[in-house]
Protein backbone atom coordinates (compact mmCIF):
# COMPACT_ATOMS: atom_id res chain seq x y z
CA UNK A 1 0.00 0.00 0.00
CA UNK A 2 1.32 3.46 -0.89
CA UNK A 3 0.70 5.35 2.37
CA UNK A 4 1.96 8.67 1.02
CA UNK A 5 -0.42 8.51 -1.95
CA UNK A 6 -3.27 7.56 0.42
CA UNK A 7 -2.46 10.56 2.63
CA UNK A 8 -2.50 12.90 -0.38
CA UNK A 9 -5.83 11.43 -1.45
CA UNK A 10 -7.35 12.02 2.01
CA UNK A 11 -6.06 15.61 1.95
CA UNK A 12 -7.63 16.09 -1.48
CA UNK A 13 -10.90 14.59 -0.23
CA UNK A 14 -10.98 16.91 2.79
CA UNK A 15 -10.43 19.92 0.54
CA UNK A 16 -13.07 18.67 -1.94
CA UNK A 17 -15.51 18.41 1.00
CA UNK A 18 -14.86 22.10 1.79
CA UNK A 19 -12.71 21.46 4.85
CA UNK A 20 -9.49 23.19 5.82
CA UNK A 21 -7.01 20.30 5.71
CA UNK A 22 -4.43 22.53 7.43
CA UNK A 23 -6.57 23.24 10.51
CA UNK A 24 -5.26 22.05 13.85
CA UNK A 25 -7.95 19.38 14.08
CA UNK A 26 -7.46 18.01 10.54
CA UNK A 27 -3.72 18.46 9.97
CA UNK A 28 -2.85 14.90 10.97
CA UNK A 29 -6.09 13.31 9.71
CA UNK A 30 -4.65 12.20 6.33
CA UNK A 31 -1.89 10.21 8.07
CA UNK A 32 -4.33 8.68 10.57
CA UNK A 33 -6.87 7.73 7.88
CA UNK A 34 -4.19 6.20 5.62
CA UNK A 35 -2.80 4.17 8.53
CA UNK A 36 -6.29 3.07 9.59
CA UNK A 37 -7.11 1.79 6.10
CA UNK A 38 -3.72 0.08 5.86
CA UNK A 39 -4.50 -1.76 9.10
CA UNK A 40 -8.07 -2.63 8.11
CA UNK A 41 -6.99 -4.00 4.73
CA UNK A 42 -3.97 -6.07 5.86
CA UNK A 43 -4.82 -9.60 7.01
CA UNK A 44 -2.55 -11.18 9.58
CA UNK A 45 -0.78 -14.24 8.28
CA UNK A 46 -1.21 -17.56 10.05
CA UNK A 47 -0.11 -21.14 9.75
CA UNK A 48 -2.85 -23.62 9.02
CA UNK A 49 -2.86 -26.09 11.89
CA UNK A 50 -4.55 -29.40 11.13
CA UNK A 51 -4.35 -32.71 12.94
CA UNK A 52 -5.07 -36.28 11.90
CA UNK A 53 -8.65 -37.26 12.67
CA UNK A 54 -7.43 -40.34 14.54
CA UNK A 55 -10.66 -40.68 16.50
CA UNK A 56 -12.70 -40.76 13.29
CA UNK A 57 -14.83 -37.85 14.51
CA UNK A 58 -17.69 -37.55 12.00
CA UNK A 59 -20.04 -35.00 13.55
CA UNK A 60 -20.25 -31.27 12.91
CA UNK A 61 -17.71 -28.87 14.34
CA UNK A 62 -19.20 -25.35 14.53
CA UNK A 63 -17.69 -22.11 15.79
CA UNK A 64 -20.47 -19.57 16.40
CA UNK A 65 -20.42 -15.82 16.74
CA UNK A 66 -16.96 -15.23 15.31
CA UNK A 67 -16.64 -11.42 15.12
CA UNK A 68 -16.37 -10.19 11.55
CA UNK A 69 -15.70 -6.68 10.32
CA UNK A 70 -14.88 -5.53 6.84
CA UNK A 71 -15.20 -2.58 4.47
CA UNK A 72 -17.93 -2.34 1.84
CA UNK A 73 -16.17 -2.02 -1.49
CA UNK A 74 -18.97 0.18 -2.84
CA UNK A 75 -18.90 2.90 -0.17
CA UNK A 76 -15.70 2.23 1.85
CA UNK A 77 -17.87 2.10 4.98
CA UNK A 78 -17.61 -0.70 7.54
CA UNK A 79 -19.88 -3.66 7.96
CA UNK A 80 -19.69 -5.84 11.02
CA UNK A 81 -21.39 -8.76 12.63
CA UNK A 82 -20.74 -12.42 13.29
CA UNK A 83 -19.80 -15.49 11.30
CA UNK A 84 -20.85 -19.05 12.09
CA UNK A 85 -18.46 -21.54 10.51
CA UNK A 86 -18.72 -25.31 10.58
CA UNK A 87 -17.38 -28.39 8.90
CA UNK A 88 -17.82 -32.15 8.83
CA UNK A 89 -14.33 -33.57 9.31
CA UNK A 90 -12.70 -35.85 6.82
CA UNK A 91 -9.20 -37.22 7.40
CA UNK A 92 -8.04 -34.08 9.25
CA UNK A 93 -9.42 -31.75 11.90
CA UNK A 94 -8.60 -28.08 12.22
CA UNK A 95 -7.17 -26.07 15.10
CA UNK A 96 -10.33 -24.22 16.21
CA UNK A 97 -8.77 -20.74 16.25
CA UNK A 98 -8.11 -21.17 12.54
CA UNK A 99 -11.83 -20.86 11.78
CA UNK A 100 -11.70 -17.29 13.09
CA UNK A 101 -8.39 -16.66 11.31
CA UNK A 102 -9.87 -17.69 7.95
CA UNK A 103 -12.81 -15.32 8.44
CA UNK A 104 -10.38 -12.48 9.23
CA UNK A 105 -8.13 -13.39 6.28
CA UNK A 106 -10.87 -12.55 3.80
CA UNK A 107 -12.65 -9.87 5.83
CA UNK A 108 -9.60 -7.60 5.82
CA UNK A 109 -10.26 -6.43 2.29
CA UNK A 110 -12.69 -4.28 0.37
CA UNK A 111 -15.58 -6.72 0.28
CA UNK A 112 -19.16 -7.61 -0.38
CA UNK A 113 -20.67 -9.97 2.16
CA UNK A 114 -21.70 -12.55 -0.42
CA UNK A 115 -18.13 -12.94 -1.71
CA UNK A 116 -16.69 -13.02 1.81
CA UNK A 117 -19.02 -15.85 2.80
CA UNK A 118 -18.11 -17.90 -0.27
CA UNK A 119 -14.36 -17.23 0.07
CA UNK A 120 -14.32 -18.61 3.62
CA UNK A 121 -16.22 -21.75 2.57
CA UNK A 122 -14.08 -22.29 -0.55
CA UNK A 123 -10.83 -21.84 1.41
CA UNK A 124 -11.85 -24.38 4.05
CA UNK A 125 -12.99 -26.87 1.42
CA UNK A 126 -9.74 -26.50 -0.52
CA UNK A 127 -7.31 -26.60 2.44
CA UNK A 128 -9.07 -29.04 4.79
CA UNK A 129 -10.93 -31.37 2.37
CA UNK A 130 -13.79 -31.97 4.82
CA UNK A 131 -16.99 -33.87 4.01
CA UNK A 132 -18.87 -30.59 4.17
CA UNK A 133 -18.51 -26.89 5.00
CA UNK A 134 -21.04 -24.32 6.14
CA UNK A 135 -20.59 -20.58 6.59
CA UNK A 136 -23.23 -18.07 7.65
CA UNK A 137 -22.46 -14.38 8.10
CA UNK A 138 -24.87 -11.93 9.74
CA UNK A 139 -23.78 -8.30 9.47
CA UNK A 140 -24.98 -4.73 9.68
CA UNK A 141 -23.73 -2.53 6.85
CA UNK A 142 -23.17 1.13 7.71
CA UNK A 143 -23.68 2.01 4.04
CA UNK A 144 -27.27 0.85 4.57
CA UNK A 145 -27.88 1.97 8.16
CA UNK A 146 -26.18 5.40 8.15
CA UNK A 147 -27.02 6.62 4.65
CA UNK A 148 -29.50 5.94 1.89
CA UNK A 149 -32.43 3.99 3.33
CA UNK A 150 -31.04 4.44 6.90
CA UNK A 151 -32.29 1.03 8.01
CA UNK A 152 -30.60 1.09 11.41
CA UNK A 153 -30.20 -2.33 12.99
CA UNK A 154 -30.96 -4.21 9.77
CA UNK A 155 -28.73 -7.25 9.37
CA UNK A 156 -27.90 -9.05 6.15
CA UNK A 157 -27.55 -12.85 6.33
CA UNK A 158 -25.57 -14.83 3.75
CA UNK A 159 -24.69 -18.51 3.62
CA UNK A 160 -22.40 -20.82 1.68
CA UNK A 161 -22.76 -24.58 1.97
CA UNK A 162 -20.62 -27.26 0.36
CA UNK A 163 -20.44 -31.04 0.34
CA UNK A 164 -22.83 -32.89 2.66
CA UNK A 165 -24.01 -29.65 4.26
CA UNK A 166 -25.41 -28.65 0.90
CA UNK A 167 -26.51 -32.07 -0.38
CA UNK A 168 -27.98 -33.75 2.72
CA UNK A 169 -31.06 -31.94 4.11
CA UNK A 170 -30.54 -33.36 7.63
CA UNK A 171 -26.90 -32.24 7.80
CA UNK A 172 -27.88 -28.86 6.39
CA UNK A 173 -30.61 -28.42 9.01
CA UNK A 174 -28.28 -29.56 11.81
CA UNK A 175 -25.68 -26.98 10.76
CA UNK A 176 -28.24 -24.16 10.73
CA UNK A 177 -29.59 -25.28 14.12
CA UNK A 178 -26.12 -25.43 15.71
CA UNK A 179 -25.26 -22.07 14.14
CA UNK A 180 -28.44 -20.61 15.65
CA UNK A 181 -29.88 -19.71 12.25
CA UNK A 182 -33.50 -20.45 11.41
CA UNK A 183 -33.64 -21.83 7.86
Amino acid sequence: MDLEAAQRAVTDLLIALGRDAESEHLADTPRRVANAYAELLAPREFDLTTFPNEEGYDELVVARDIPVQSLCEHHLLPFQGVAHVGYLPGDRILGLSKLARVVELFARDLQVQERLTKQVADWLQRHLAPKGVGVVIEAEHLCMSMRGVQARGSRTVTSALQGLLREDPRSRQEFFALAGVHA
